[in-house]
């Protein structure tokens, strides 16, 4: 076994980013930045000052602030956050002041300044989100297929998270991409985003939305079976449980979590709940990545949005752990939790502005756990520490017992990194001493055999470096630093491999931070019995052509299937390449205006969030619109097919 210091190969590997590496046009790069667009420009700059002035202008403001802020903004331990709140739908907000938890407390508010507050605190207007995707089917109630079982195990496709389509799914193959076209889209109504990865089963298609709603649409023409409401936005992938091709009495669940930290188990056939849990009371707790499935067993990721509020030198930061909590998928059964961060967070400091600081804590599980069945065990990374002190369970990769929830082992890519939306901010009472540099382990972790019979446990961190674990022991194999890093990676969402090949995307975009490294944006694939480079696509120069918040770079989950990898960029256009040699397929501009089964216009934007293209049943499905962090906003879900 050999261990290759990170340190060592940075500057020997991100030199071939330079001038020696051709580009897919053909051309040659030449000096660093690869057309990024500045986070700080004055344009992008003035445009969110304009969006600030009309939100502090909003009349549901002073309501708020007056009835509301109180609680929400640090005054209750058990209250979300404002930045939580603001999460959730209109319509969301307006339930829980009108029939929910909040009711009792909204009492006092007349109806127009419920509607007002709901408003201000999502920031869209009431009705927008409910309005139907596509049209009903008229199929009637017995439409569901039992013929078709799940195409897709979890997130990561495979139990093992390789993102690799298999054969018996009917995946589209090299040749038909001279033969493909746009069958159907739809807009996700009310979203600036669309980031929820489809489940199939049953001739449907599951997706999520950022409006709250799980949609349940015919996979071929996209027409609607039913919708069920969350309480937040659904992100995640939707997981479907799986049953035998032909079972007459199959009734399968999906499971899914949402941007409030819920996860639920509803009928895959109506859309039913069958059941509902919150793992983590802490207000900001969030579900990010999917729940993968696996032998009865839901295995949920716990993640936060906590690195927020830090921004307020009042807010006491901070006093979340990350975990993953293993459930009896059928009933609702919590069976194991485990925290990354071991200890509790306990008083650690007072702040420069007198404000109580507490630690350790962070650790946040943004990703969706792979499972080694032959182990039964499985892996995932973690995020930073949110507040000092750094632990060593940060910017990690664990291994944990698939039956108990006990810790086999666990590797740190990066020691000593405590970060939160406080740092490099003019007030940083509650930056951590450590000051970043905030490089999760972002990406799924995979599983992998490889042809001369090694398996590997790989993971790819937002500092750009992928690496290779020994999955018995968590021991370096190799490691190859394939990007330059940041804070949106580096190695952001996913990668996937097939045989011995691992694809890396990197976005490597600019992020106010100075690197002296050159960016490697692009789609990178890897030899994984040896850790070095297969071949390499850096991503375009000539794309974005000043488009506002439109950047070169891979930050969206790659997915393989026999022959091709896939990869959408942050430039809002999905490339299909050949695996074996790089070599662009197709491509397709997601930012072009198409028509919707609704007969509206609708486009996407940058390509990012946790969610892949999908191909089943020569079909590609694709999510489009990524409006968060300096990216192009969009709310398309396109479906390509054979030309007939």
């Amino acid at each position: 076994m050999r261990k290759i210091l990170v340190s060592g190969l940075l500057a020997l590997s991100l030199a071939a980013c330079s001038a020696d590496e051709g580009a897919e046009d053909g051309s040659a790069h030449t000096g660093t930045a690869f057309g990024e667009q500045d986070l700080d420009s004055a344009e992008s700059m003035e445009r969110l000052a304009e969006a600030q002035r009309a939100r502090q202008a909003h009349p549901g403001r002073a309501v708020y602030e007056e009835n509301c802020a109180g609680c929400h903004e640090g005054g209750l331990a058990k209250a979300p956050h404002t930045s939580m709140i603001g999460m959730m739908t209109p319509e969301a907000v307006m339930r829980a002041m009108t029939t929910g938890l909040m009711q009792v407390e909204a009492e006092m508010l007349e109806d127009d300044q419920k509607v007002m507050v709901a408003e201000y605190l999502s920031n869209s207007k009431l009705g927008a989100g409910e309005q139907e995707p596509a049209p009903r089917c008229e199929m009637g109630d017995d439409w569901f297929d039992r013929s078709q079982p799940p195409v897709l195990k979890n997130w990561g496709i495979t139990r093992e998270n390789t993102r690799l389509i298999p054969p018996e799914a009917n995946p589209l193959i090299e040749q038909d991409f001279a033969n493909l076209e746009l069958k159907w889209a739809i807009a996700i109504p009310g979203a600036n985003r669309v980031r929820s990865q489809p489940g199939l089963a049953g001739g449907a298609l599951y997706l999520g939305g950022q409006n709250a709603k799980v949609y349940a649409l015919d996979a071929e023409t996209g027409c609607m079976h039913w919708a069920f409401d969350a309480a937040g936005e659904v992100r995640t992938a939707i997981v479907v449980e799986p049953f035998e091709a032909g079972d007459a009495e199959a009734d399968p669940l999906l499971f899914f979590g949402d941007v409030l930290g819920n996860v639920y188990a509803i009928s895959a056939l109506d859309g039913s709940l069958r059941w509902r849990d919150r793992p983590d009371d802490h207000p900001n707790a969030t579900i990010t990545g999917a729940p993968s499935y696996f032998d009865g067993k839901l295995l949920l990721p716990v993640s936060a949005l906590e690195s927020g509020p830090p921004v307020d030198p009042a807010y006491e930061c901070c006093t979340f752990r990350g975990s993953v909590v293993a459930y009896d998928a059928l009933g609702g059964e919590k069976l194991w939790q485990t925290f990354s961060i071991y200890e509790e967070p306990a008083p650690f400091r007072i702040n420069s502005a007198g404000t109580q600081n507490y630690g350790p804590s962070g650790g946040t599980v943004w990703n969706a756990p792979a499972v080694d069945e032959k182990r039964r065990q499985i892996y995932f990374g973690t995020g930073e520490n949110l507040s000092s002190p750094a632990t060593l369970t940060s910017d990690a990769i664990f291994a944990v017992d698939v039956d108990t929830g006990a810790v086999k082992w666990t590797f740190q890519g990066t020691p000593d990194d405590a970060w939160n939306g406080a740092c490099g901010t003019v007030n940083d009472a509650n930056c951590p001493e450590e000051d970043g540099p905030d490089y999760d382990m972002a990406a799924g972790i995979i599983l992998v055999s490889l042809s001369d019979g090694r398996e590997l446990v790989v993971g790819g961190q937002k500092s750009g470096v992928v690496h290779a674990l020994d999955p018995d022991t968590g021991e370096v194999v190799w490691q190859n630093p394939v990007g330059r890093g940041g804070v949106q990676g580096g190695i952001h969402f996913g990668m996937a491999a097939e045989g011995d090949l691992l694809f890396v995307p990197v976005t490597d975009m600019k992020d106010g931070r100075t690197y002296t490294e050159a960016a490697c944006p692009g789609l990178h694939a890897i030899d994984m019995k040896t850790g070095e480079f297969a071949w390499r696509q850096h991503a375009p120069q000539d794309v974005c052509q000043g488009r506002q918040f439109c950047h070169p770079g891979n930050s969206q989950a790659a997915t393989a299937a026999p022959g091709l990898v896939m990869a959408g960029s942050m430039d809002g256009v999905l490339r299909v390449h050949n695996s074996q040699t790089g070599d662009l397929v197709w491509q397709y501009d997601t930012t072009q205006e198409v028509t919707t089964l609704m007969g509206t216009q609708t486009s996407g934007g940058s390509m990012g969030g946790g969610a892949g293209p999908i191909t089943a049943n020569k079909m590609l499905y694709v999510d489009s619109g990524y409006g968060l962090y300096f990216h192009m906003p969009g709310n398309a879900f396109l479906a390509f097919g054979l030309k007939e």
